[in-house]
């Protein structure tokens, strides 16, 4: 009988990059009956590794660097919690400063570990300007499938099996929608940079478009996202805006239930590719090349064009915009997104 191995899984921040280790874990557990994972994360994130979408042998602990695990004797503690978890490996998907502490303590112990290779040199070359070497690089899910097999543990994607659909989230807000054969598309319209985000008035007459026929809701976060959310949802039939009024479970069980969801370069978009269900990516200033396209999304990437703006991408985030591509997104016609749904 093969040896349990209980893999810890290191990967405190951002939203997205969490959301996309969902699949890679799901496949993992089901293609090796003696693995047992706990997830470190940050404890709101905890929705996104509920067994329910991963499967059994999953758990989450919660990293509170804010209080309890601050600094550098706060993540000795946490090391030593860890510990008494009885921890055999450590699969450090983050690779940043205090995951490497974390990991450094539990090495200690005599626990093995792996951690990822970023790819930086390769994400530098894709992204400067002079002598660019446009081409595909390794996904961020085959990164993080990287790190298991580091640890002797078979991970094929491509034998990825989606998790079964939840219910609807029970609430007053989902509930008081009418009964119809309207097909349930998401919008997430924002980015954390502006070099990846769709013009807002060019996503309000997408909107109005996929309205006609469909039900629309309207995904984001932060009280000026919701405000304007609210005044869009405000304009239009068909449109529910549910950014600020569900929490992230409700939130990803409502996504699990679209037919589709069109998002920028975000997180949204790997929470709806998780569970298999159509995600359209509009990239701006950032490019699938970079390795971040949502799980099995590739085809419904819908880019710039790229003649004319030969520097693509510019970066691997959004955060830096090459001169003159300002306006890069307008580029994109409405038609082109609305093609994508038929």
């Amino acid at each position: 009988m093969t040896k349990e191995k209980h893999i810890l899984v290191i990967r405190l921040s951002a939203m997205g990059d969490v959301a996309m280790l969902a699949p890679v874990i799901r496949c993992v557990l089901n293609q090796n009956k003696n693995v047992k994972i706990t997830v470190l994360s940050r404890g709101f994130l905890k929705p996104i590794f509920d067994e329910t979408i991963l499967g059994d042998n999953v758990n989450f602990y919660t990293a509170d660097t804010k209080n309890k695990h601050k600094g550098f004797l706060g993540l000795y503690k946490l090391a030593k919690e860890l510990k008494k978890l009885k921890i055999t490996h450590v699969a450090d998907t983050h690779n940043v400063l205090r995951s490497k502490i974390v990991r450094s303590f539990l090495m200690l112990f005599g626990i093995k570990n792996a951690s990822i290779n970023k790819g930086r040199a390769e994400k530098k070359a894709l992204t400067r300007t002079k002598n660019k070497l446009f081409k595909q690089l390794k996904t961020t899910h085959e990164r993080y499938a990287d790190v298991f097999r580091n640890l002797d543990v078979k991970v094929d994607l491509s034998k990825h099996v989606f998790p079964k659909k939840p219910n609807r989230p029970n609430t007053i807000l989902i509930n008081s929608l009418e009964e119809s054969s309207k097909k349930w598309i998401g919008i997430a319209p924002f980015a954390q940079y502006k070099g990846k985000m769709y013009p807002l008035d060019l996503t309000e007459n997408v909107l109005e478009e996929l309205a006609k026929e469909n039900q629309i809701f309207l995904f984001g976060g932060g009280k000026k996202e919701v405000e304007i959310l609210t005044k869009m949802a405000k304009k239009h039939k068909n449109v529910l805006n549910v950014a600020g009024q569900l929490n992230l479970k409700e939130e990803l069980q409502l996504i699990a239930n679209l037919d589709a969801m069109l998002a920028m370069d975000s997180g949204n978009a790997h929470f709806s590719a998780m569970f298999g269900v159509k995600t359209i990516t509009i990239w701006g200033v950032t490019h699938p090349f970079a390795g971040f396209v949502p799980f099995l999304q590739q085809e419904n990437c819908i880019l710039p064009n790229r003649k004319q703006y030969p520097d693509l991408p510019c970066s691997i985030y959004g955060n830096k915009i090459c001169e003159g591509y300002e306006n890069i997104m307008q580029g994109i016609s409405v038609d082109e997104i609305i093609a994508k749904f038929q």
